[in-house]
């Protein structure tokens, strides 16, 4: 099996969560943990590092008053050294219309907005790594938000799910066409529904 593969096979399945006994993107993560980390007034950020075997080696922790921004359509910076890569996704190319949201513009914008927006509400953020990623500047991850509304809202989240759901970017593909996150692709299926960038129909001809 090549490298690349491998990466394919273990990113999806620290995404969908078959590490912690779950086979659901949603369900894939202790929720009383990720609760327990939030702070009042600051966004919490955990890397988990896995290694070959499945197994959690290391965890790092980051905490900020502001929170984390996003710095393109799928990465965010943790401080001037380092920044996460939501592995497996992408912005479609160009521009892009979306009238209903009142957007017109370039689609990594759109796509930079919408992860930024993720970023901002959520009260913490547990994000998963190979190991090897550990001393990257940029480490590929998969990441779960925690979104607590008192009365309206309090949910765990998959961002990359999310972000590919709601059509702020689209599954990058391998030369074959086959998607590098496969187990995004009902995801993506239901933003193709008439969903953010795909209610334009120059982004749908991409994807032909």
């Amino acid at each position: 099996m090549g490298i690349s593969c491998f990466r394919r096979i273990w990113m999806a399945t620290l995404a969908i969560g078959l590490v912690a006994g779950s086979a659901t993107a949603s369900g894939s993560v202790n929720r009383d943990y990720i609760r327990s980390l939030a702070t009042p007034g600051r966004t919490v950020l955990v890397i988990e590092y896995y290694d070959g075997n499945g197994s959690v080696t290391r965890r790092k922790g980051y905490s900020s008053a502001d929170g984390f921004r996003a710095s393109s359509a799928t990465d965010f910076r943790i401080d001037d050294k380092m920044s996460l890569h939501l592995y497996g996704l992408e912005a479609c190319q160009g521009e892009m219309v979306n009238r209903t949201e009142g957007f017109s513009g370039a689609c990594e914008d759109y796509a930079k907005d919408q992860l930024s927006i993720k970023l901002k509400a959520a009260r913490v953020i547990l994000c998963r790594a190979f190991l090897t990623e550990e001393k990257a500047a940029k480490q590929d991850v998969t990441c779960f938000g925690y979104y607590n509304f008192p009365g309206t809202l309090d949910t765990v989240d998959n961002i990359e799910e999310q972000l590919v759901s709601i059509g702020a970017v689209r599954l990058a593909r391998n030369q074959d066409g086959s998607p590098l996150r496969a187990d995004l692709a009902d995801a993506e299926k239901i933003a193709r529904g008439g969903f953010g960038m795909w209610v334009d129909p120059r982004v749908q001809e991409q994807a032909r």
